[in-house]
């Protein structure tokens, strides 16, 4: 069965397009994607990503637990902080990119994708045996709305007494929000400045219609998954699915940096140790294929799938494609030889149902906020 979110009815009456993601009824657009997307990037959105999947971790090996279960050196994150990793398996297959925070001295909250919540709970609930930790499926207790774009910071500050000059990127604080507890995190996946608005699923529509008083003379409009889609492919940010699957290491995704193979405890024992050290010695001996950009010369768009091609030999493969609002023209994300991959490589296409495509080759991301 579909699942819904708290703030269902509310998207409804909005004449929000619904469409089900990874399980969840959730809304694509409720007008223009075009019009959402260019309101993240020149004033502000506001997202209902409740489908996110929350998972705390407690106890006094919490550090430990996750240090061994994920890539990532979680014992050195400071309270109040987050940091970005992954879970792989033991042959080194990503399994889901994460965000974890830290919440207190012995308190985690991992954000899972939707649609890998339950094999990354899983996973974790098995790492556990033997660690004085405790996993818990939260994800019936958390509604989360986000609120990006440039003046997102202004909004969020008209509703709240929290500090949030003071809040880092990739930090969040426990405060209240429009009269509503919340943890207010400092990420996103726009490309944006914003925040991200955890509180319990019965507060959600009271915030929800506060940010959306709060914004409205800031130009802040409700935008679905379609535009959050195209913005996080314009910021070069990779969906699980299309740049990152269990076929792939973090260092075939050119992601090798998230993972820390000195950690402060079980430095050789995390999941997929032996197989990552191999992945690493592979990719500088032999680099993988590459992670990069392509903007279309012409006017047809490349999918998920569509091989990259030059001097009629295929050299790549497109993970995610669409029109760039920003750009005004079609851009890609593509795995392509490291010989096609220097940023400026001519004489490289798309496949597009026969026709090779003329695209230029770009380093990512395509577009980056002015701080």
């Amino acid at each position: 069965m579909t699942r819904t979110t708290a703030l269902d009815a509310l998207h409804r009456s909005l004449g929000a397009t619904m469409t089900d993601f990874a399980g969840w009824d959730m809304p694509l657009r409720y007008a223009s994607e075009r019009d959402e997307h260019n309101a993240v990037r020149t004033a502000a959105g506001l997202f209902d990503l409740s489908h996110m999947g929350e998972i705390t971790v407690t106890g006094p090996q919490a550090a430990d637990l996750l240090n061994r279960a994920l890539v990532g050196n979680i014992g050195s994150v400071g309270v109040g902080r987050a940091r970005y990793t992954m879970i792989c398996r033991e042959d080194g297959g990503i399994l889901d990119d994460l965000i974890v925070y830290r919440l207190g001295e012995t308190e985690y909250m991992v954000v899972a994708n939707a649609g890998n919540a339950q094999i990354v709970l899983d996973a974790l609930v098995e790492r556990a045996a033997g660690f004085d930790a405790e996993v818990r499926d939260d994800r019936d207790a958390y509604a989360l709305i986000a609120v990006q774009g440039p003046h997102s910071p202004a909004i969020v500050k008209s509703v709240t007494d929290a500090d949030l000059d003071g809040l880092k990127y990739y930090a969040g604080l426990p405060g209240t929000v429009a009269g509503v507890e919340a943890l207010i995190a400092r990420t996103g996946y726009t490309g944006e400045d914003g925040f991200e608005l955890f509180v319990a699923p019965a507060d959600a529509e009271k915030l929800w219609q506060a940010l959306t008083e709060a914004g409205a003379e800031y130009g802040l409009v409700p935008c679905g998954l379609s535009c959050r889609d195209t913005l996080r492919l314009e910021a070069g940010m990779p969906l699980y699915g299309h740049e990152l699957t269990t076929a792939l290491t973090p260092f075939d995704a050119g992601l090798g940096r998230v993972v820390k193979f000195e950690k402060t405890s079980h430095g050789d024992d995390f999941v997929g140790h032996d197989a990552l050290k191999e992945a690493a010695a592979k990719a500088e001996a032999n680099p993988p294929r590459k992670l990069v950009g392509l903007i279309a010369e012409g006017r047809r768009v490349p999918r998920a799938g569509m091989a990259v091609v030059a001097d009629g030999q295929v050299v790549g493969e497109v993970t995610s494609g669409a029109p760039s609002p920003t750009l005004g023209k079609p851009i890609a994300i593509a795995y392509v030889d490291a010989a096609h991959a220097e940023p400026g490589t001519t004489g490289v296409g798309v496949d597009i149902r026969g026709t090779h495509e003329p695209y230029e080759v770009v380093a990512l991301p395509f577009y980056k906020r002015q701080k």
